[in-house]
């Protein structure tokens, strides 16, 4: 018989009920070190006090009208988003999954009102993730995801990552854009060269086309900068946004230039609870916060330091790790192990920490943990890596 919750999830067998900062509490009251922070969604960790006191407060006024009428939250959350990056407007989803479906459309509908209807294609690569919705496999393309479901939606051209000569040698004039996470998660934490990032700005600017950047997982705050193309000095057309903006909240959005979302016009798109009271109240507290210098200042020394520890720890242990890869705190040990035992080990450890392909875990640590959370961890890490290598 098939249980009440549809059966689409491998799940540890673990019952967490409460959070504090970078700690979770399991249900028979172990204390577990939550290096995976929902998967990059828990920016400032569990039961941020900022966080409880937005939502708490907007709770006890409003919390949904829908977007028939005006929503002040929503406002200032975009008036944010703008001050702080390349963005003229945003349109507020639930999820990465609905970003991805919006900038798929704005993208086509641009090239539509320009008269240019064939351009459609949209360039993606390898090992890339952009949520599980009929666009978002189509983009990735990857057989695991996609088999079983189709026929898939058209329109994409799938190329090898990093390949930035078959890039070129792809554009056509049916092409409408590039789509690429600067940072990919979900494909082993491999990052795109800030070269390459500038080089694609350039591609798509010299064939007249637009530049889409996937930081869902990526952004706000995780590689040390707001968002991680800033790095290389770039600005995209269109950006999808999720995962750490809402804190933990499910919200998501799609930043734009005044240019690429000229066609959206009312009518073109909408969201039942996309950009909610309630939702937006907790976004603007997670920004500002996290879009403060000091605050991203203090990201990247973290980084500093747990990088440092991770080298550490994959010359100790040659026989369950190989490198470190990543940026800021967005890092991944690449395995000779199965990723998923030293996952498991975690576990034993009291450690959490995130499978991805490539043989490679994922630490996405709340941007806030301390200093002793990071000594923890690699105390931690250390134990799992030896239950591995005697088990």
């Amino acid at each position: 018989m098939i249980p009440s919750v549809l059966p689409t999830y491998s799940r540890a067998p673990l019952n967490f009920v409460k959070g504090e900062g970078s700690w979770l509490v399991e249900a028979d009251g172990r204390r577990f070190l939550d290096l995976g922070a929902g998967i990059a969604v828990n920016a400032l960790g569990h039961a941020h006090p900022k966080l409880v006191d937005a939502i708490t407060t907007q709770a006890q006024n409003l919390w949904h009208v829908s977007n028939l009428y005006e929503i002040p939250q929503q406002q200032a959350l975009a008036d944010i988003l703008v001050d702080n990056t390349f963005a003229d407007t945003v349109f507020f989803t639930n999820s990465g999954t609905e970003s991805c479906e919006l900038a798929v459309k704005m993208a086509r509908k641009y090239f539509f009102d320009q008269g240019e209807p064939e351009r459609v294609e949209i360039i993606t690569f390898d090992g890339s993730f952009h949520g599980r919705s009929s666009a978002g496999i189509a983009a990735a393309g990857s057989e695991k995801m996609t088999k079983g479901f189709g026929p898939l939606l058209p329109g994409f051209v799938h190329l090898t990552f990093g390949d930035l000569d078959g890039v070129t040698n792809a554009i056509t004039d049916k092409t409408a854009a590039i789509l690429i996470e600067p940072v990919q998660g979900e494909g082993g934490i491999r990052v795109v060269p800030d070269a390459d990032l500038k080089a694609l700005r350039d591609i798509c600017d010299s064939a007249g086309i637009l530049l889409i950047l996937d930081e869902v997982q990526c952004g706000v705050g995780r590689t040390g900068k707001l968002f991680a193309h800033e790095w290389a000095g770039i600005t995209p057309d269109i950006m999808m946004v999720a995962k750490g903006i809402g804190g933990g909240f499910p919200l998501g959005a799609v930043l734009a230039t005044e240019r690429a979302a000229s066609g959206m016009t009312a009518g073109t798109h909408g969201s039942t609870y996309g950009g909610n009271p309630l939702g937006c109240a907790v976004g603007c507290a997670v920004l500002n916060e996290v879009a403060q210098p000091r605050f991203l200042a203090e990201v990247s020394r973290k980084s500093s330091l747990m990088r440092q520890k991770l080298e550490g720890l994959v010359a100790a242990h040659p026989d369950v790790f190989e490198e470190v890869r990543g940026a800021g705190l967005m890092l991944g040990l690449k395995c000779v192990a199965p990723n998923v035992d030293v996952v498991n080990a975690g576990y034993a450890a009291q450690v959490i920490t995130v499978p991805a392909a490539d043989n490679v875990i994922r630490l996405l640590p709340a941007l806030n943990l301390t200093d002793d959370d990071i000594n923890e961890a690699f105390t931690r890490l250390d134990t799992a890596a030896t239950q591995v290598e005697t088990a």
